[in-house]
């Protein structure tokens, strides 16, 4: 179970659309995603951390790809405030929509299409899409890729394509099995509340969301210091960052002043060791709820 659900908080907080990485141990990183708990209520928040460099800012705006429909409502109306919004996904960006299209539901960022049957290529992650819209079904959440308008004006594709990614991976002779592996036989990070199996069953079966939510949260809570715990040099964090940086550098050239940084929150802590680096000033930072529960009467 406790591997299962680690699984999953790195497919939640990682933007994970491909095979991902095995990889190093690495020291305690900066907090990106936090649950708070008060009198009233549960909450899974995420952190919005500012960073500038001269007459440029950049948000880090952490992703959980499953959450209420309210937490991406908000995303939707930060976002307008920005000149550029770079986003993660593995592969290519969305085509823009015809000029005389009629409104349509946000697309999806492109990804390599699936070959038939007969010829797919083991490793991947084929359905993960089902997977997220099936999970946030069961929680009774909404799923971000059909909430985000990502066909925006505003909103740059920062990421590998499937190409780059397929030829880090090899040479890097990195697999999917070998990072569950990682992650299934290492302690990571701060340490986090188990869930309990027989809560989980219970209220399975009386269909009680907030009940599956409240013993899910504290693991999907301290995802990303599991994973920025084995993250080390890696195709699914380091790698896809440093190509996300390659772009915010483009943008701010270009004369973007004002930028935020959509990507799941595992890979901030790499990332914002990479902004101080290239002398980016940390100069603020707010939550938002990404899961409210409220706690039982």
């Amino acid at each position: 179970m406790k591997k299962r659900l680690f699984l999953l908080a790195t497919c939640l907080f990682t933007g994970l659309r491909a095979e991902p990485a095995a990889v190093e141990v690495a020291a305690e990183a900066p907090e990106f995603i936090r649950v708070d708990d008060s009198e009233t209520a549960t909450q899974l928040q995420t952190a919005v951390v500012r960073y500038t460099k001269g007459e440029a800012a950049v948000e880090l705006v952490g992703a959980v790809h499953i959450a209420d429909k309210k937490y991406y409502e908000d995303l939707n109306t930060r976002f307008t405030g920005y000149d550029a919004v770079l986003f993660e996904g593995i592969g290519s960006p969305p085509p823009p929509p015809a000029a005389n299209a009629d409104p349509v539901a946000p697309a999806l960022p492109a990804e390599e299409p699936a070959p038939p049957a007969e010829k797919k290529k083991p490793g991947k992650l084929d359905g993960l899409h089902g997977a997220y819209e099936s999970g946030a079904q069961w929680l009774g959440l909404s799923y971000q890729m059909k909430e985000i308008d990502y066909q925006k004006a505003n909103f740059v594709h920062a990421d590998l394509s499937v190409d780059e990614f397929t030829a880090l991976q090899a040479e890097r002779k990195e697999t999917l099995i070998g990072f569950v592996l990682k992650a299934g036989f290492q302690e990571q990070g701060r340490p986090a509340k188990e869930p309990s199996t027989l809560k989980l069953l219970t209220s399975l079966v009386r269909r009680d969301k907030n009940g599956l939510k409240r013993e899910l949260v504290h693991t999907l809570g301290a995802g990303d210091d599991q994973i920025a715990a084995i993250a080390g040099e890696s195709v699914i964090i380091t790698d896809r960052n440093a190509k996300c940086l390659q772009v915010l550098d483009r943008e701010v050239q270009a004369g973007k002043k004002k930028l935020g940084i959509f990507y799941g929150a595992a890979h901030f802590p790499d990332m914002e060791k990479k902004l101080l680096e290239a002398g980016w000033q940390k100069t603020g930072e707010e939550w938002m709820t990404a899961w409210d529960i409220p706690k039982q009467k």
